[in-house]
Protein backbone atom coordinates (compact mmCIF):
# COMPACT_ATOMS: atom_id res chain seq x y z
CA UNK A 1 0.00 0.00 0.00
CA UNK A 2 1.87 2.95 -1.06
CA UNK A 3 1.39 6.03 0.98
CA UNK A 4 1.95 8.68 -1.76
CA UNK A 5 1.43 8.14 -5.82
CA UNK A 6 3.83 8.74 -8.00
CA UNK A 7 3.65 11.07 -10.63
CA UNK A 8 2.62 9.22 -14.02
CA UNK A 9 3.15 10.06 -17.63
CA UNK A 10 2.57 13.56 -18.45
CA UNK A 11 0.61 12.87 -21.35
CA UNK A 12 -2.03 11.13 -19.24
CA UNK A 13 -2.13 14.24 -17.05
CA UNK A 14 -2.48 16.59 -19.65
CA UNK A 15 -5.81 18.35 -19.91
CA UNK A 16 -8.13 18.11 -23.16
CA UNK A 17 -11.34 18.15 -24.09
CA UNK A 18 -13.33 14.75 -24.34
CA UNK A 19 -14.69 13.95 -27.23
CA UNK A 20 -17.85 12.62 -27.95
CA UNK A 21 -18.26 9.54 -30.06
CA UNK A 22 -20.91 8.90 -32.89
CA UNK A 23 -23.68 5.91 -31.70
CA UNK A 24 -23.11 3.02 -32.74
CA UNK A 25 -25.21 0.75 -34.92
CA UNK A 26 -24.30 -2.15 -33.04
CA UNK A 27 -21.17 -4.02 -31.62
CA UNK A 28 -20.45 -7.46 -32.42
CA UNK A 29 -18.34 -9.87 -29.63
CA UNK A 30 -16.87 -12.87 -31.39
CA UNK A 31 -16.09 -15.66 -29.21
CA UNK A 32 -12.98 -17.55 -30.52
CA UNK A 33 -13.32 -21.13 -29.76
CA UNK A 34 -10.85 -21.67 -32.40
CA UNK A 35 -8.04 -19.84 -30.57
CA UNK A 36 -8.61 -21.54 -27.00
CA UNK A 37 -5.79 -22.99 -25.19
CA UNK A 38 -7.39 -25.79 -23.08
CA UNK A 39 -4.18 -25.08 -20.77
CA UNK A 40 -4.75 -21.31 -20.16
CA UNK A 41 -7.43 -20.97 -17.48
CA UNK A 42 -8.18 -17.90 -15.26
CA UNK A 43 -6.78 -18.34 -11.98
CA UNK A 44 -9.10 -17.99 -9.47
CA UNK A 45 -6.74 -16.44 -7.54
CA UNK A 46 -7.01 -13.75 -9.99
CA UNK A 47 -9.71 -12.33 -6.99
CA UNK A 48 -7.96 -12.52 -4.69
CA UNK A 49 -8.34 -10.13 -1.72
CA UNK A 50 -5.94 -7.99 0.92
CA UNK A 51 -6.23 -6.77 4.37
CA UNK A 52 -3.78 -4.49 5.80
CA UNK A 53 -4.21 -3.48 9.58
CA UNK A 54 -5.27 0.29 7.92
CA UNK A 55 -8.30 2.04 8.99
CA UNK A 56 -11.20 -0.17 10.18
CA UNK A 57 -9.87 -2.69 7.51
CA UNK A 58 -9.47 -5.66 10.17
CA UNK A 59 -10.72 -4.45 13.73
CA UNK A 60 -14.49 -3.49 12.90
CA UNK A 61 -14.51 -4.76 9.30
CA UNK A 62 -13.25 -8.44 9.75
CA UNK A 63 -12.56 -8.88 13.74
CA UNK A 64 -14.67 -7.54 16.34
CA UNK A 65 -13.84 -9.92 19.19
CA UNK A 66 -16.09 -12.68 21.26
CA UNK A 67 -17.15 -10.18 23.13
CA UNK A 68 -18.59 -7.85 20.71
CA UNK A 69 -22.62 -6.63 20.44
CA UNK A 70 -22.29 -7.40 16.95
CA UNK A 71 -22.93 -10.64 15.79
CA UNK A 72 -19.87 -12.82 15.55
CA UNK A 73 -18.39 -16.66 15.22
CA UNK A 74 -15.54 -16.30 17.61
CA UNK A 75 -14.88 -12.47 17.23
CA UNK A 76 -14.90 -12.97 13.55
CA UNK A 77 -18.27 -10.41 12.26
CA UNK A 78 -20.38 -13.50 11.11
CA UNK A 79 -22.37 -11.61 8.63
CA UNK A 80 -18.77 -10.52 6.74
CA UNK A 81 -17.84 -13.88 7.21
CA UNK A 82 -21.34 -14.80 5.02
CA UNK A 83 -20.13 -12.47 2.49
CA UNK A 84 -17.10 -13.20 1.90
CA UNK A 85 -18.09 -17.06 1.87
CA UNK A 86 -20.84 -15.88 -1.51
CA UNK A 87 -17.62 -14.44 -2.82
CA UNK A 88 -15.72 -17.50 -3.41
CA UNK A 89 -12.57 -15.70 -1.83
CA UNK A 90 -9.69 -17.45 -3.03
CA UNK A 91 -6.91 -16.01 -1.37
CA UNK A 92 -6.08 -13.18 1.08
CA UNK A 93 -3.46 -11.17 1.58
CA UNK A 94 -2.35 -10.20 5.34
CA UNK A 95 -0.86 -8.18 7.14
CA UNK A 96 -0.11 -5.15 4.56
CA UNK A 97 0.78 -2.94 2.75
CA UNK A 98 3.05 -0.95 4.25
CA UNK A 99 2.15 -2.41 7.83
CA UNK A 100 3.59 -5.42 6.94
CA UNK A 101 7.57 -3.65 7.16
CA UNK A 102 6.82 -2.69 10.78
CA UNK A 103 4.89 -5.59 12.15
CA UNK A 104 6.63 -8.22 14.31
CA UNK A 105 4.66 -11.19 14.41
CA UNK A 106 5.54 -12.46 17.98
CA UNK A 107 3.66 -9.40 19.43
CA UNK A 108 0.64 -11.27 17.81
CA UNK A 109 0.49 -14.53 19.31
CA UNK A 110 -0.82 -15.67 23.04
CA UNK A 111 -3.24 -14.76 25.34
CA UNK A 112 -4.81 -11.77 23.51
CA UNK A 113 -5.02 -9.30 27.21
CA UNK A 114 -1.19 -10.35 27.36
CA UNK A 115 -0.20 -8.97 23.91
CA UNK A 116 1.80 -5.85 23.29
CA UNK A 117 0.09 -2.64 21.81
CA UNK A 118 1.45 -0.69 19.05
CA UNK A 119 1.11 2.46 17.60
CA UNK A 120 0.47 2.57 13.47
CA UNK A 121 2.71 4.81 12.52
CA UNK A 122 2.00 4.33 8.47
CA UNK A 123 -1.80 4.95 9.07
CA UNK A 124 -3.01 7.45 11.28
CA UNK A 125 -1.16 6.67 13.93
CA UNK A 126 -3.95 4.42 15.55
CA UNK A 127 -3.34 2.47 18.47
CA UNK A 128 -3.48 -1.23 17.87
CA UNK A 129 -3.74 -4.05 20.85
CA UNK A 130 -2.91 -7.06 18.59
CA UNK A 131 -5.73 -8.76 19.11
CA UNK A 132 -5.74 -9.71 15.65
CA UNK A 133 -2.54 -11.98 14.45
CA UNK A 134 -1.04 -15.02 13.41
CA UNK A 135 -3.98 -17.60 14.42
CA UNK A 136 -6.77 -15.30 13.99
CA UNK A 137 -5.85 -14.69 10.69
CA UNK A 138 -5.08 -18.19 9.69
CA UNK A 139 -8.43 -19.09 11.25
CA UNK A 140 -10.16 -16.72 9.51
CA UNK A 141 -9.28 -18.36 5.70
CA UNK A 142 -9.88 -21.80 7.32
CA UNK A 143 -13.21 -19.97 7.92
CA UNK A 144 -13.99 -18.66 4.66
CA UNK A 145 -11.99 -21.51 2.91
CA UNK A 146 -9.31 -19.49 1.09
CA UNK A 147 -5.81 -19.19 0.80
CA UNK A 148 -3.14 -17.00 3.32
CA UNK A 149 -1.09 -14.80 1.29
CA UNK A 150 1.42 -13.37 4.16
CA UNK A 151 3.70 -10.21 3.53
CA UNK A 152 6.82 -10.57 5.69
CA UNK A 153 8.73 -8.41 7.05
CA UNK A 154 12.13 -7.08 5.38
CA UNK A 155 12.27 -3.43 5.95
CA UNK A 156 12.33 -3.43 9.86
CA UNK A 157 12.60 -7.04 10.77
CA UNK A 158 15.26 -10.08 10.57
CA UNK A 159 16.12 -13.01 8.21
CA UNK A 160 15.38 -15.09 11.57
CA UNK A 161 11.85 -13.27 12.38
CA UNK A 162 10.48 -14.25 9.31
CA UNK A 163 12.24 -18.14 9.16
CA UNK A 164 11.05 -18.69 12.87
CA UNK A 165 7.14 -17.26 11.47
CA UNK A 166 7.05 -19.59 8.30
CA UNK A 167 8.63 -22.72 11.10
CA UNK A 168 5.39 -21.85 13.62
CA UNK A 169 3.35 -21.87 11.05
CA UNK A 170 3.64 -24.56 8.87
CA UNK A 171 5.94 -26.92 10.83
CA UNK A 172 4.90 -30.35 12.44
CA UNK A 173 7.38 -30.34 15.36
CA UNK A 174 10.31 -28.51 17.10
CA UNK A 175 10.43 -25.39 19.01
CA UNK A 176 8.20 -23.21 16.82
CA UNK A 177 5.74 -25.78 16.29
CA UNK A 178 5.74 -26.22 19.82
CA UNK A 179 5.23 -22.72 20.77
CA UNK A 180 2.39 -22.66 18.53
CA UNK A 181 0.34 -25.79 20.00
CA UNK A 182 1.35 -24.19 23.68
CA UNK A 183 -0.99 -21.33 21.98
CA UNK A 184 -3.82 -22.91 20.75
CA UNK A 185 -3.27 -24.69 17.26
CA UNK A 186 -2.02 -28.39 17.14
CA UNK A 187 -1.91 -29.20 13.66
CA UNK A 188 0.69 -26.86 11.10
CA UNK A 189 -1.48 -24.71 8.56
CA UNK A 190 -0.84 -24.53 4.87
CA UNK A 191 1.20 -21.48 3.62
CA UNK A 192 1.34 -21.33 0.11
CA UNK A 193 2.11 -18.03 -0.66
CA UNK A 194 4.78 -15.77 1.02
CA UNK A 195 5.70 -11.89 -0.24
CA UNK A 196 9.31 -11.61 0.93
CA UNK A 197 8.54 -7.85 1.67
CA UNK A 198 6.39 -5.08 0.70
CA UNK A 199 7.06 -1.87 -1.50
CA UNK A 200 10.63 -2.48 -0.66
CA UNK A 201 11.13 0.79 -3.06
CA UNK A 202 9.20 2.89 -0.46
CA UNK A 203 7.66 2.24 2.71
CA UNK A 204 9.22 -1.00 3.24
CA UNK A 205 12.56 0.00 3.73
CA UNK A 206 13.95 2.74 0.08
CA UNK A 207 15.85 0.00 -1.17
CA UNK A 208 17.51 0.16 -4.61
CA UNK A 209 16.60 -2.29 -6.95
CA UNK A 210 19.83 -3.80 -6.53
CA UNK A 211 20.03 -3.83 -2.62
CA UNK A 212 16.43 -5.41 -2.39
CA UNK A 213 17.44 -8.54 -4.76
CA UNK A 214 20.55 -8.81 -2.53
CA UNK A 215 18.15 -8.78 0.61
CA UNK A 216 15.32 -11.28 -1.19
CA UNK A 217 17.96 -13.79 -1.80
CA UNK A 218 19.37 -13.50 1.58
CA UNK A 219 15.77 -13.83 3.12
CA UNK A 220 14.20 -16.32 1.22
CA UNK A 221 17.09 -18.79 1.59
CA UNK A 222 16.00 -19.34 4.97
CA UNK A 223 12.31 -19.79 4.66
CA UNK A 224 11.99 -23.72 4.52
CA UNK A 225 9.74 -25.77 3.68
CA UNK A 226 8.71 -28.05 6.34
CA UNK A 227 7.15 -31.45 6.14
CA UNK A 228 4.59 -31.44 3.13
CA UNK A 229 4.08 -27.59 3.22
CA UNK A 230 5.88 -25.92 -0.42
CA UNK A 231 6.34 -22.41 -0.26
CA UNK A 232 5.35 -19.90 -2.89
CA UNK A 233 8.13 -17.15 -2.75
CA UNK A 234 7.13 -13.47 -4.49
CA UNK A 235 9.55 -11.07 -4.31
CA UNK A 236 8.45 -7.22 -3.68
CA UNK A 237 8.21 -5.76 -7.26
CA UNK A 238 8.01 -2.30 -9.39
CA UNK A 239 5.22 0.50 -8.27
CA UNK A 240 3.41 1.28 -11.71
CA UNK A 241 5.89 2.42 -14.49
CA UNK A 242 9.06 1.35 -12.57
CA UNK A 243 9.93 -0.80 -15.75
CA UNK A 244 14.16 -0.94 -14.13
CA UNK A 245 12.96 -2.24 -11.15
CA UNK A 246 11.48 -5.24 -12.83
CA UNK A 247 14.34 -5.76 -14.84
CA UNK A 248 17.37 -6.20 -12.10
CA UNK A 249 15.05 -8.30 -9.80
CA UNK A 250 14.26 -10.51 -12.81
CA UNK A 251 18.42 -9.85 -13.67
CA UNK A 252 19.46 -10.59 -10.30
CA UNK A 253 16.65 -12.79 -8.46
CA UNK A 254 14.88 -15.09 -10.57
CA UNK A 255 15.73 -18.63 -10.00
CA UNK A 256 14.72 -17.58 -6.50
CA UNK A 257 11.01 -16.33 -6.83
CA UNK A 258 7.78 -17.77 -8.30
CA UNK A 259 6.29 -14.48 -8.26
CA UNK A 260 6.96 -10.68 -8.43
CA UNK A 261 4.61 -8.08 -7.44
CA UNK A 262 2.97 -5.50 -9.31
CA UNK A 263 1.09 -1.95 -7.91
CA UNK A 264 -0.78 0.08 -10.08
CA UNK A 265 -3.91 2.02 -8.47
CA UNK A 266 -6.57 4.06 -10.61
CA UNK A 267 -5.86 6.95 -8.94
CA UNK A 268 -4.68 10.74 -10.21
CA UNK A 269 -1.47 11.65 -10.87
CA UNK A 270 -0.61 14.49 -8.82
CA UNK A 271 0.13 14.54 -5.16
CA UNK A 272 -2.21 16.86 -3.86
CA UNK A 273 -6.21 16.06 -3.71
CA UNK A 274 -7.37 12.77 -5.30
CA UNK A 275 -10.58 13.75 -6.11
CA UNK A 276 -14.14 12.75 -4.54
CA UNK A 277 -15.38 9.18 -4.70
CA UNK A 278 -19.13 10.66 -5.26
CA UNK A 279 -18.73 13.79 -6.57
CA UNK A 280 -16.83 13.90 -9.83
CA UNK A 281 -17.93 15.23 -13.48
CA UNK A 282 -18.38 12.89 -16.67
CA UNK A 283 -15.18 14.23 -17.47
CA UNK A 284 -13.52 12.57 -14.71
CA UNK A 285 -15.41 9.66 -15.07
CA UNK A 286 -14.05 8.99 -19.09
CA UNK A 287 -10.53 9.75 -17.77
CA UNK A 288 -11.24 7.28 -14.97
CA UNK A 289 -11.91 4.95 -17.31
CA UNK A 290 -8.72 5.54 -19.28
CA UNK A 291 -6.00 5.80 -16.47
CA UNK A 292 -7.80 2.04 -15.60
CA UNK A 293 -7.56 0.51 -19.08
CA UNK A 294 -3.38 1.46 -18.94
CA UNK A 295 -2.66 -1.40 -16.42
CA UNK A 296 -2.78 -3.42 -19.60
CA UNK A 297 -0.28 -1.44 -21.11
CA UNK A 298 2.09 -1.71 -17.99
CA UNK A 299 1.06 -4.91 -17.58
CA UNK A 300 2.14 -6.14 -21.36
CA UNK A 301 5.79 -3.70 -20.40
CA UNK A 302 6.75 -5.53 -17.55
CA UNK A 303 5.57 -9.07 -18.90
CA UNK A 304 7.96 -8.27 -21.84
CA UNK A 305 11.07 -7.61 -19.44
CA UNK A 306 10.52 -10.65 -17.60
CA UNK A 307 10.11 -12.86 -20.90
CA UNK A 308 13.94 -11.77 -21.73
CA UNK A 309 15.00 -13.53 -18.63
CA UNK A 310 12.27 -15.79 -18.32
CA UNK A 311 11.06 -16.98 -21.98
CA UNK A 312 9.19 -19.88 -20.13
CA UNK A 313 6.87 -17.79 -17.87
CA UNK A 314 7.68 -19.61 -14.59
CA UNK A 315 7.60 -16.32 -12.58
CA UNK A 316 4.16 -14.88 -12.40
CA UNK A 317 3.64 -11.49 -11.98
CA UNK A 318 1.36 -11.01 -9.29
CA UNK A 319 -0.90 -8.00 -9.45
CA UNK A 320 -1.22 -7.67 -5.40
CA UNK A 321 -2.58 -4.22 -5.19
CA UNK A 322 -4.66 -2.35 -7.41
CA UNK A 323 -7.75 -0.35 -7.52
CA UNK A 324 -9.38 3.06 -7.49
CA UNK A 325 -8.05 5.26 -4.78
CA UNK A 326 -9.88 8.95 -4.38
CA UNK A 327 -9.94 11.14 -1.29
CA UNK A 328 -11.00 9.40 1.68
CA UNK A 329 -14.76 10.61 2.61
CA UNK A 330 -15.23 13.95 4.67
CA UNK A 331 -15.46 13.60 8.79
CA UNK A 332 -13.72 9.81 8.55
CA UNK A 333 -10.31 9.56 10.13
CA UNK A 334 -7.42 11.10 9.07
CA UNK A 335 -4.84 8.44 7.26
CA UNK A 336 -7.91 5.63 7.45
CA UNK A 337 -8.20 6.29 3.86
CA UNK A 338 -12.37 5.23 3.80
CA UNK A 339 -13.73 6.03 0.89
CA UNK A 340 -17.29 5.49 -0.68
CA UNK A 341 -17.56 2.80 -3.88
CA UNK A 342 -19.91 3.98 -6.94
CA UNK A 343 -21.06 2.69 -10.06
CA UNK A 344 -17.74 4.52 -11.55
CA UNK A 345 -15.87 1.93 -8.94
CA UNK A 346 -17.53 -1.32 -10.45
CA UNK A 347 -16.86 -0.33 -13.78
CA UNK A 348 -13.15 -0.27 -12.96
CA UNK A 349 -13.40 -3.54 -11.53
CA UNK A 350 -14.82 -4.96 -14.77
CA UNK A 351 -12.33 -3.75 -16.48
CA UNK A 352 -9.70 -4.36 -14.91
CA UNK A 353 -10.71 -8.23 -14.16
CA UNK A 354 -10.79 -8.32 -18.19
CA UNK A 355 -7.73 -7.15 -18.31
CA UNK A 356 -6.20 -9.84 -16.19
CA UNK A 357 -7.90 -12.74 -18.17
CA UNK A 358 -5.99 -11.08 -21.08
CA UNK A 359 -3.13 -11.55 -19.10
CA UNK A 360 -3.17 -15.01 -17.68
CA UNK A 361 0.16 -16.84 -19.47
CA UNK A 362 1.90 -13.98 -16.53
CA UNK A 363 -0.39 -12.42 -14.32
CA UNK A 364 -1.77 -15.45 -12.03
CA UNK A 365 -2.77 -13.84 -8.68
CA UNK A 366 -4.13 -10.13 -8.48
CA UNK A 367 -5.18 -8.58 -5.04
CA UNK A 368 -7.67 -5.80 -4.90
CA UNK A 369 -7.23 -2.96 -2.32
CA UNK A 370 -8.74 -3.87 0.27
CA UNK A 371 -11.54 -6.16 1.54
CA UNK A 372 -13.62 -4.14 3.72
CA UNK A 373 -13.90 -0.12 4.88
CA UNK A 374 -10.34 1.00 3.02
CA UNK A 375 -10.06 2.45 -0.82
CA UNK A 376 -12.23 0.05 -3.69
CA UNK A 377 -13.67 -2.20 -0.79
CA UNK A 378 -15.94 -4.98 -1.21
CA UNK A 379 -17.64 -4.35 1.97
CA UNK A 380 -18.49 -1.51 4.22
CA UNK A 381 -19.29 -1.83 8.23
CA UNK A 382 -20.94 0.64 10.57
CA UNK A 383 -21.44 -0.68 14.25
CA UNK A 384 -23.29 -3.92 13.69
CA UNK A 385 -24.33 -3.21 10.37
CA UNK A 386 -23.13 -3.55 6.91
CA UNK A 387 -23.06 -2.68 3.38
CA UNK A 388 -22.13 -4.50 0.14
CA UNK A 389 -20.03 -2.12 -2.79
CA UNK A 390 -21.09 -2.42 -6.45
CA UNK A 391 -17.95 -4.05 -6.54
CA UNK A 392 -18.47 -6.52 -4.23
CA UNK A 393 -21.18 -7.33 -6.58
CA UNK A 394 -18.90 -7.30 -9.73
CA UNK A 395 -16.46 -9.64 -7.98
CA UNK A 396 -19.77 -12.29 -7.43
CA UNK A 397 -20.68 -11.57 -11.25
CA UNK A 398 -17.60 -12.77 -12.48
CA UNK A 399 -17.45 -15.33 -9.89
CA UNK A 400 -17.56 -17.88 -12.52
CA UNK A 401 -14.89 -17.18 -14.28
CA UNK A 402 -12.80 -18.67 -11.74
CA UNK A 403 -10.76 -21.69 -12.87
CA UNK A 404 -12.68 -21.55 -16.54
CA UNK A 405 -10.71 -21.52 -20.07
CA UNK A 406 -10.28 -18.87 -21.41
CA UNK A 407 -12.10 -18.00 -24.92
CA UNK A 408 -10.82 -15.25 -26.16
CA UNK A 409 -13.11 -12.41 -27.86
CA UNK A 410 -13.13 -9.88 -30.63
CA UNK A 411 -14.64 -6.34 -30.36
CA UNK A 412 -15.19 -4.04 -32.75
CA UNK A 413 -16.05 -1.64 -29.90
CA UNK A 414 -16.96 2.22 -30.85
CA UNK A 415 -14.44 4.58 -28.88
CA UNK A 416 -13.74 7.90 -27.48
CA UNK A 417 -10.83 10.23 -26.89
CA UNK A 418 -10.98 11.01 -22.79
CA UNK A 419 -8.51 13.83 -21.27
CA UNK A 420 -5.13 13.51 -22.19
CA UNK A 421 -5.65 12.25 -25.86
CA UNK A 422 -5.87 8.42 -24.68
CA UNK A 423 -8.47 6.31 -27.04
CA UNK A 424 -10.59 4.09 -24.96
CA UNK A 425 -13.39 1.47 -25.85
CA UNK A 426 -16.61 2.16 -24.80
CA UNK A 427 -17.91 -1.68 -24.72
CA UNK A 428 -15.54 -4.45 -22.95
CA UNK A 429 -15.81 -7.93 -22.40
CA UNK A 430 -14.71 -11.12 -21.64
CA UNK A 431 -15.81 -15.14 -22.05
CA UNK A 432 -14.88 -18.29 -20.15
CA UNK A 433 -15.74 -21.92 -20.26
CA UNK A 434 -16.40 -24.29 -17.73
CA UNK A 435 -18.15 -27.71 -17.39
CA UNK A 436 -20.16 -27.13 -20.41
CA UNK A 437 -21.22 -23.50 -19.69
CA UNK A 438 -19.70 -20.71 -21.42
CA UNK A 439 -19.82 -17.02 -19.78
CA UNK A 440 -19.48 -13.99 -21.07
CA UNK A 441 -19.37 -10.43 -19.24
CA UNK A 442 -19.70 -7.22 -20.59
CA UNK A 443 -19.34 -3.55 -19.57
CA UNK A 444 -20.29 -0.58 -21.36
CA UNK A 445 -18.50 2.72 -19.80
CA UNK A 446 -20.81 5.18 -22.05
CA UNK A 447 -22.71 7.32 -19.59
CA UNK A 448 -25.86 7.93 -22.10
CA UNK A 449 -25.94 5.80 -25.04
CA UNK A 450 -27.11 1.80 -24.68
CA UNK A 451 -25.59 -0.28 -27.68
CA UNK A 452 -26.61 -3.35 -29.48
CA UNK A 453 -24.48 -5.80 -29.17
CA UNK A 454 -24.43 -9.22 -30.97
CA UNK A 455 -22.45 -12.54 -30.21
CA UNK A 456 -22.27 -14.99 -32.61
CA UNK A 457 -22.16 -18.66 -31.45
CA UNK A 458 -23.10 -20.43 -35.45
CA UNK A 459 -22.31 -23.67 -35.45
CA UNK A 460 -22.66 -24.37 -31.61
CA UNK A 461 -25.64 -25.96 -30.01
CA UNK A 462 -26.34 -23.63 -27.02
CA UNK A 463 -28.99 -22.58 -24.60
CA UNK A 464 -29.31 -19.22 -22.85
CA UNK A 465 -29.77 -20.16 -19.06
CA UNK A 466 -29.32 -16.81 -17.22
CA UNK A 467 -28.53 -13.19 -17.32
CA UNK A 468 -27.59 -10.56 -14.88
CA UNK A 469 -27.11 -6.93 -14.65
CA UNK A 470 -25.12 -4.20 -12.30
CA UNK A 471 -26.36 -0.73 -13.29
CA UNK A 472 -27.76 2.86 -11.78
CA UNK A 473 -29.40 5.79 -12.09
CA UNK A 474 -26.44 8.03 -11.83
CA UNK A 475 -22.72 6.76 -12.62
CA UNK A 476 -22.47 8.60 -8.84
CA UNK A 477 -24.52 6.18 -7.32
CA UNK A 478 -23.52 3.87 -4.21
CA UNK A 479 -24.72 1.76 -1.38
CA UNK A 480 -24.63 3.15 2.43
CA UNK A 481 -26.17 2.47 5.26
CA UNK A 482 -29.18 4.61 4.83
CA UNK A 483 -29.77 3.08 1.29
CA UNK A 484 -27.67 -0.39 0.95
CA UNK A 485 -29.67 -1.40 -2.35
CA UNK A 486 -28.84 1.09 -4.58
CA UNK A 487 -26.58 -0.19 -6.66
CA UNK A 488 -27.29 -4.11 -6.29
CA UNK A 489 -27.72 -7.37 -9.11
CA UNK A 490 -30.70 -7.80 -11.08
CA UNK A 491 -31.87 -10.47 -13.06
CA UNK A 492 -31.55 -9.45 -16.82
CA UNK A 493 -34.02 -10.81 -19.42
CA UNK A 494 -32.84 -8.83 -22.44
CA UNK A 495 -30.96 -11.10 -24.25
CA UNK A 496 -32.29 -13.78 -27.09
CA UNK A 497 -30.44 -16.69 -28.60
CA UNK A 498 -32.00 -17.06 -32.09
CA UNK A 499 -30.62 -18.16 -35.45
CA UNK A 500 -26.94 -18.88 -33.97
CA UNK A 501 -26.73 -15.32 -32.52
CA UNK A 502 -27.14 -14.07 -28.98
CA UNK A 503 -28.54 -10.38 -29.07
CA UNK A 504 -28.87 -8.10 -26.36
CA UNK A 505 -28.91 -4.45 -25.67
CA UNK A 506 -26.09 -4.00 -23.03
CA UNK A 507 -27.58 -0.53 -21.13
CA UNK A 508 -25.02 2.96 -20.37
CA UNK A 509 -22.77 2.65 -17.29
CA UNK A 510 -23.78 -1.75 -16.75
CA UNK A 511 -22.55 -4.64 -16.40
CA UNK A 512 -24.18 -7.52 -17.79
CA UNK A 513 -23.15 -11.56 -17.16
CA UNK A 514 -24.80 -14.32 -19.40
CA UNK A 515 -25.02 -18.03 -18.91
CA UNK A 516 -25.27 -20.05 -22.18
CA UNK A 517 -25.41 -23.80 -21.83
CA UNK A 518 -23.40 -25.89 -24.92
Amino acid sequence: MKKVCKVFAAAVCAVAPVATCAAAAGVTVTPRFDRVDTALTIPAEIYGQFAEHLGTCIYGGLWVGEDSPVPNTDGYRTDVLEALRELRVPVMRWPGGCFADEYHWTDGIGPRHQRPRMVNTNWGGTVEDNSFGTHEFFNLCELIGCEPYLSGNVGSGTVEELAKWVEYITAEDGPMAARRKANGREKPWRLKYLGVGNESWGCGGSFTPEAYANEYRRYQTYCRDFGSNRLYKIASGASDYDYNWTDVLMRNARDHMRGLSLHYYTVPGWTGSKGSATDFSDDDHYWTMGKCLEIEDVIARHDSIMTVYDPDRRVALIVDEWGTWWDQEPGTVPGHLYQQNTMRDALVAALSLNVFHRHTDRVRMANIAQIANVLQSMILTRGDRMVLTPTYYVFKMYAPHQGATVVPVDIDSPERIVRGGRTVPTVSATASRKDGMLTVTLSNIDLDKPVDVSIPLSGIKARLESGEILTAADIRDYNDFGQPERVTLRPYDGARLKDGKLSLSLPAKSVVSLRVRL
